[in-house]
């Protein structure tokens, strides 16, 4: 096994855990992060300008499916990544065309995490949402740290190897 591989099966590993443990977290302590989805979603506590305030979803029913949404991607974004550890690890000492196919599960993890923090977060929540706009439900800085990260680990698992 190199060393390019052992980051790349312990990187995405990190990332498993870390989604494993996002979603464990918003099914144990619900009402913690739901709590953001509802304000995010109604934009109380945004500028509350008339010319975006029509976006607004303060339906409770559509704040619970948004939240389980959220989890089920999560929760989906984990088993991905686990999934990719293990068929990476069992790909570790073979050839390069093997590691490379081996790869599948992991990247689409990845993308799914990435698509999550950026196009759900930084682009649905923060702009749709004016979410950017919020002091106390700005989830703006750690969905970009999460993203950067995903992204990192997605770049360098995505640069195949050649025999």
């Amino acid at each position: 096994m190199t060393a390019p591989r052992l980051s790349r099966i312990a990187l995405t590993a990190s990332l498993a855990a870390f989604f494993s443990l996002i979603a464990f977290g918003n099914v144990t302590d619900y009402g913690s992060n739901f709590a953001f989805v509802q304000h995010v979603m109604s934009m109380d506590t945004t500028f509350r300008s008339p010319g975006v305030m029509w976006r607004a979803v303060t339906s409770p029913a559509m704040h619970h499916a948004a939240y389980l949404a959220i989890i089920a991607w999560q929760a989906g974004t984990a088993l991905l990544l686990w999934i990719g550890v293990a068929r990476l690890w069992g790909a570790r000492s073979g050839t390069a065309a093997a590691w490379n196919a081996a790869r599948g599960p992991a990247i689409l993890g990845l993308t799914a995490g990435a698509l999550l923090y950026g196009l759900g977060f930084l682009v649905v929540a923060g702009e749709w949402f004016s979410m950017w706009q919020s002091r106390e439900w700005n989830g703006q800085a750690n969905a970009a740290i999460f993203l950067t990260f995903t992204l990192l680990v997605l770049l360098h698992l995505s640069n195949g190897e050649r025999e």
